[in-house]
């Protein structure tokens, strides 16, 4: 008798074998295309799903290997802020956006993604690659940001660099409420985590750049089709920029 189990656990074996950094949710796309391509039947290709590769990757001992330096690093002496997002009900854009740091490995080492996005909209108000860890790149999409609106709220971790003294006073001084992530809950900002993977996912890894300025463009290019051109599920399959603005006149593409 045919084992499905036992058969999808050898297939995911070869995948991880080839491909060690791939995570449960690509392998299970990878598993679901072969089907489709081999045109399996239905009831099989909806035996695969996520949870499934996840379990028999468990029980097979495998997951995704990679390194992860550090974004966040917290300043014990600097002052933290509450999380104001609880049960907050976002009604409309530039009232709430969120800001993180992200990593990507280069052959040259990790450069480092800042960016800037509206929680309603989904909309990436602003953006930076930037080789070095500080506050200064979250300054400068922050100035690059408020000239285009400003948000009531502003939503980070606790990282030194959205605690710097810099950082909260050019928000203080523009009156907008900060919002800050409990320590280790990175659900805090899910939407802006939910970016991260998108941008990933769907460009970084699967057009890996081979210098900083070539990495620096396909973001931008990326930037500017996720929010003008990229329908979006959660948005009922508008997009960001649609959603963001509400007056034809003012849309304009984004200079990152």
């Amino acid at each position: 008798m045919f084992d499905f189990t036992n058969s999808i656990a050898n297939e995911i074996k070869e995948i991880w074998s080839k491909y060690s950094f791939f995570g449960y949710r690509k392998i299970t796309a990878i598993l679901n295309n072969k089907n489709a391509q081999n045109n399996q039947n239905k009831i099989q290709e909806n035996r695969i799903n996520s949870k499934k590769v996840l379990r028999l990757m468990r029980k097979l001992g495998l997951k995704a290997i990679y390194a992860k330096p550090r974004t966040t690093i917290v300043n014990k002496d600097h002052k933290k802020f509450p999380y104001l997002l609880k049960n907050l009900e976002i009604t409309k854009p530039n009232q709430v956006w969120a800001t993180d740091i992200t990593y990507i490995k280069t052959s040259q080492g990790f450069v480092y993604l800042v960016a800037l996005i509206d929680v309603f909209s989904r909309f990436v108000v602003s953006a930076k690659l930037s080789i070095a860890l500080d506050t200064e790149p979250c300054l400068e999409i922050l100035r690059k940001a408020l000239k285009r609106a400003t948000p009531q709220i502003i939503n980070s971790d606790q990282g030194c660099q959205f605690t710097s003294n810099i950082w909260i006073n050019s928000l203080m001084q523009k009156n907008i409420q900060i919002s800050m992530d409990s320590v280790g809950r990175w659900a805090d900002n899910i939407y802006i985590e939910r970016f991260w993977r998108t941008i990933k996912q769907e460009e970084i890894y699967i057009n890996p750049s081979n210098n900083l300025q070539e990495l620096r463009n396909q973001i931008d290019k990326f930037i500017k089709f996720y929010n003008y051109q990229r329908p979006h599920q959660a948005l009922k399959y508008k997009t960001p920029s649609q959603v963001f603005y509400d007056d034809e006149n003012k849309r304009k593409r984004l200079s990152f």
